[in-house]
This record gives structure tokens, C-alpha cells and sequence, in this order.
């Protein structure tokens, strides 16, 4: 099984420096330019099957890659993006301060110091629904011969990785920084067991910054 692991485009929040988590905001026209350029460049590898966030971000994501193809796409609500709760649309990482935000910035900046918001998830809570996902996903022998898309979002997707890597801790959750808009990470996995064979891949010719959070 080869898993084909990518974080959406970008969103007009994601430029903004705004907290997405749960809200349900669409990909911007450069959001889906970067999309149609990860198409481009994925187009002769080929894909059995999709599953993505049912946000319309990591939605439209794929079925940008995927365009064309006659192939399933299911929506799996375990990979969608952690939700922040009243924190969402706040700006984070700008110096104008809002209330809250302080607090808030400890998700980026001291994962192990962070209290999640009111109605906000947990880092730990995250972790367990995407680890649920990613078991169940590699336990399934009628897909150990398949490739697989899997279109999600920044944390969503970091807390995959670091799982596969070994990683799932609280305070080391940003150990590798955020995932760009549109990367993709490749997961090859043999017996039920995942390893990393290629990460944070981008098929689009511009240079995108890093995300930064402060």
C-alpha cells in the first residue's frame, strides 16, 4: 500500500493568518492553482482510491488531483482539521493582538502549555482520532496492493506523520513545522506497518515561504 498524504491549498484564511480548525472556508484561486500544479505533477501516479477531510478545503483538494479519474472518493471526518473552538477566525502570528490569541499562539509555540479553548479539541484528542484512522486504513488487506489519497489539513496531517514516525507527544508536536499548502508526503505501508518514503514533496514550480506562526 503506497499512501499519497496531502495538506489542501490555500485558502483565503490561510493567507490572512486566520485560525480555519473546523470552519468551513473554501480554497482561493491560488489554493486551487496549487492544486491543479500537484495534479500536473501526480498525473502518472496512479491512484485506486480517496479519502479526504469532508471540509471543503481538503474536498476540493483532491478532487482537483484527482480530476478525471473514475475513482471513489469518501469523505472520513477523523482526518479533518482540529477544531479551535472560539478561537476560530481569530489571527494568529501578526503583531496586532486580539483577545486571546496569546493563549492561544501556545498551540505553535508550547503544544505542552496549551488548553484548548471552549469547544475547542485537544492535541491528545487529535492524535487518537487520526491514529484510529490511520490503523484501521493500514489493517485493510484489500488495499495492501492500492495506492491511496488521503487530502487533509496542516495539524490533521502532522499528527499523522509524527505518528508514523513515532512521535506522539504533546509537546514535540511541531517538531517539523507546518506541512505547506499542497505538499505531499509519501507513506509506503508493508504488513500493516507505515514508513515515510518521501516528505513534504511540492509539484508546484513557485517557491512558497513556510508557513510561520510568530
Amino acid at each position: 500500500m503506497m499512501l499519497y498524504i496531502v495538506r489542501h491549498g490555500e485558502t483565503d484564511w490561510n493567507r490572512q493568518k486566520k485560525v480555519q480548525g473546523h470552519t468551513d472556508i473554501p480554497l482561493n484561486e491560488y489554493g486551487r492553482h496549487l492544486a491543479e500544479e500537484t495534479a500536473e505533477g501526480m498525473k502518472d501516479i496512479p491512484i485506486d482510491i480517496g479519502y479526504t477531510s469532508p471540509l471543503k478545503r481538503a474536498r476540493e483538494t483532491a478532487e482537483i488531483i484527482l480530476k478525471g479519474r473514475n475513482i471513489p472518493l469518501l469523505d472520513e471526518p477523523r482526518i479533518q482539521e482540529i477544531g479551535f473552538g472560539i478561537c476560530e477566525e481569530i489571527h494568529t502570528g501578526t503583531q496586532e493582538k486580539e483577545p486571546g490569541s496569546d493563549e492561544f499562539n501556545l498551540f505553535f509555540t508550547d503544544t505542552a502549555s496549551y488548553i484548548p479553548p471552549e469547544g475547542a479539541e485537544s492535541v491528545e484528542e487529535l492524535y487518537e482520532r487520526t491514529g484510529q484512522f490511520l490503523e484501521e486504513l493500514c489493517g485493510r488487506r484489500e488495499l495492501e496492493d492500492k495506492n491511496i489519497l488521503i487530502s487533509t489539513h496542516g495539524a490533521a496531517m502532522t499528527a499523522l506523520l509524527n505518528r508514523i514516525k513515532g512521535n506522539v507527544t504533546v509537546a514535540g508536536f511541531w517538531k517539523d513545522e507546518v506541512p505547506p499548502n499542497c505538499s505531499v508526503t509519501m507513506v509506503e505501508v508493508r504488513d500493516g506497518q507505515a514508513a515515510i518514503v518521501k516528505e513534504g514533496v511540492i509539484y508546484y514550480r513557485e517557491k512558497v515561504k513556510k508557513w510561520k506562526t510568530v
